[in-house]
């Protein structure tokens, strides 16, 4: 947690622009910390580091340019990307996941993905190949983007400011914060039998070869 500080003191706006843009429409964004850096950033604007009124405005244009992005590759080049064999980047898993996700949301998926890991990051994509219209994208990627790139920081910085000492507490919430972006994820996974019995299986291979 403390890197992510440090990350952000370091690169300052640019940076937080970059890994959010990153994170919200490019494969290997996949892997960068979104929910926990926008809310160590508001919680360092709230400590002087950053002007959370320009902090706001960049990553709420890094999330929808992101995902603007994303919708791009995914209309012009996503039949040759989601073809592509399973690499440390790419995982055709993802993209199953992500088409779930649509078939119980519809155009609503795009802002309930914000706020889920790796599904924010094929979402964007996933809707150019096909599964959406631009204008019903737009829409959804803008709310998406006020809730997530604006929300986050914003909930940092006034518990920053308003909580006496909450500088001890930083780890413990930005914790939480993780925790509960992954939690519909493995909720999914355990309300789907199938994947109940694989996980079961894969457990009970693991433990009868380090027996």
């Amino acid at each position: 947690m403390f890197d992510i500080a440090t990350l952000i003191k370091t690169a300052g706006y640019s940076g937080i622009f970059g890994i959010i843009f990153a994170e919200s429409g490019l494969l290997f964004g996949i892997f960068l910390p979104g929910d926990s850096l926008l809310f160590t950033a508001g919680f360092l604007a709230s400590q002087g580091y950053l002007d959370i009124r320009l902090l706001v405005i960049v990553t709420f244009l890094a999330a929808v340019l992101g995902d603007q992005t994303g919708y791009s590759i995914g209309r012009y080049f996503g039949p040759k990307i989601f073809k592509r064999p399973k690499s440390i980047l790419f995982d055709p898993e993802y993209v199953v996941r992500a088409r779930i996700f649509y078939e119980r949301y519809g155009g609503k998926a795009i802002t309930l993905a914000r706020f889920m890991p790796v599904i924010r990051t094929i979402a964007p994509a996933l809707a150019g190949v096909g599964v959406m219209r631009y204008a019903t994208f737009f829409f959804y990627n803008v709310i998406g983007g006020l809730l997530w790139g604006v929300l986050l920081p914003v909930v940092g910085y006034y518990l920053g400011a308003l909580i006496p000492g909450v500088d001890r507490y930083i780890v413990p919430i930005v914790a939480v914060i993780i925790a509960l972006s992954v939690l519909p994820g493995v909720l999914h996974i355990l309300r789907d039998p199938a994947r109940r019995k694989q996980l079961r299986v894969g457990f009970l291979a693991k433990f009868s070869r380090r027996s």
